[in-house]
């Protein structure tokens, strides 16, 4: 396999010391050690960083990052000057290196992928996207966009972004499905599983659990973990009202761990109720010690039909270290829960069926260990990032080649 170099156009971009999910790092570090990598980012992530055990790009990477703040509690017009603002400083920067042999491009949002696009054009290179949100979809349904005629402009844009790929990668099954269902031909389009990090999970020890425990004063409690974003797209409300219905049950303490445009309704919900715990977000080395603490975690959306194709990064990591999951999308993950025996699903925004389903979990011990060993042994056979790498090199080299064939499907 001859060498290639690659061009990474990611707009948050991070490594393993950040509370982010780490899929490209993990991937960057792969492919730098056979290729040049080149990445076009911006740096909303490098003062977030909350340990310095990694570098922050794998050695001979070379990076450009630009002055583009975001926050998931941006309104929407800040948002779009974020997206416009990263549009023009990657497109500029993709047009002064020295001329890639292939180019990713890697959504959210849908404006990065597009100046991926833009630059591949220009320049004459394919480009490879990556799907890891279906956009304009989840805008539109959440009401962010709301003028029909910006709402067909980019349905028209993504139609397009699909079409001019060489190869599109979805994180999941009905992303797939998805990106099919706009006439693109099956050989062109592959999932690779948003996955998580084996080699992570397998470090966690059992000393460095009973000191959290000790530290946040949950010995004797059974941790419902809620790890990732305080968006408005995640449930936040729906899993205060479950804490609501069991605060008589002493033995149940809900954690939420992250940030975002929910974070004060967590605060006060927390200084109301003695069993909700919000806690910051961790870097992601530590987070798997919080998934092994938990006795169920919880993988909650509001019921949005463009949810339930999410391949959301708590889901993977959870499983790998053997703790049961409990999802709300009527989508894959609920037939994955379903068909592996690894967890529950519940109706969204069902606070009293999340409640009762919470309940069963807690109450019975044998159902739910075996459902964490279901979890954790499929995890390594399907989630392992480091057996993603192999794939996704044959796709950026067969699209150079112009032989976007069919790779294999590190799915279900």
């Amino acid at each position: 396999m001859r060498s290639m170099h690659i061009l990474l156009v990611y707009q948050y971009y991070h490594n393993l010391d950040c509370p982010a999910s780490g899929r490209h790092y993990q991937f960057v570090k792969s492919l730098s050690t056979h290729h040049d990598v080149t990445i076009l980012t911006s740096d909303v992530w490098e003062n977030k960083r909350q340990t310095h055990l990694h570098e922050w790009v794998p050695e001979g990477v070379e990076v450009h990052s630009f002055p583009v703040p975001y926050t998931n509690a941006m309104s929407i017009p800040a948002r779009l000057k974020a997206f416009v603002g990263f549009v023009w400083h990657a497109i500029r920067k993709g047009l002064l290196l020295k001329k890639p042999d292939i180019i990713i491009g890697t959504s959210t949002p849908l404006t990065a992928a597009w100046a991926a696009s833009i630059i591949g054009r220009l320049r004459g290179i394919p480009w490879v996207f990556e799907v890891r949100d279906l956009w304009p979809d989840f805008p539109i349904q959440m009401g962010a966009i709301k003028p029909k005629w910006l709402q067909r402009k980019l349905t028209k844009l993504e139609h397009n972004l699909y079409k001019s790929a060489a190869h599109v990668i979805t994180l999941s099954p009905d992303m797939e499905e998805h990106v099919l269902s706009k006439g693109i031909p099956s050989a062109k389009v592959t999932t690779l599983l948003n996955g998580t990090d084996i080699h992570l999970a397998e470090a966690t020890t059992y000393d460095e659990i009973v000191q959290l425990k000790k530290k946040h004063q949950l010995e004797d409690k059974h941790v419902i973990l809620y790890a990732g974003t305080f968006g408005r797209a995640n449930a936040i409300p729906t899993m205060i009202e479950a804490a609501k219905r069991v605060r008589h049950r002493k033995d149940i303490q809900f954690v939420f761990m992250g940030d975002g445009f929910y974070k004060s309704a967590l605060e006060e919900a927390a200084d109301r109720l003695r069993n909700i715990t919000v806690l910051p977000p961790v870097a992601r080395h530590h987070i798997f010690h919080w998934f092994r603490l938990a006795h169920v975690s919880l993988v909650p959306f509001i019921d949005l039909p463009v949810l339930r194709s999410n391949s959301p990064a708590k889901f993977f990591d959870s499983l790998s270290v053997g703790t049961p999951v409990i999802v709300t999308n009527d989508g894959w993950t609920r037939s994955f829960v379903e068909t592996h025996e690894c967890g529950w699903y519940v109706p969204p925004e069902n606070d009293i069926t999340l409640a009762q389903c919470i309940g069963r979990a807690i109450d019975n011990a044998v159902i739910t260990t075996r459902a964490g060993r279901n979890g954790y042994r499929i995890a390594r056979t399907l989630f392992d990032r480091s057996q993603m790498a192999g794939p996704l090199e044959h796709i950026l080299q067969d699209s150079i080649q112009a032989l976007p064939q069919k790779q294999l499907v590190v799915a279900t």
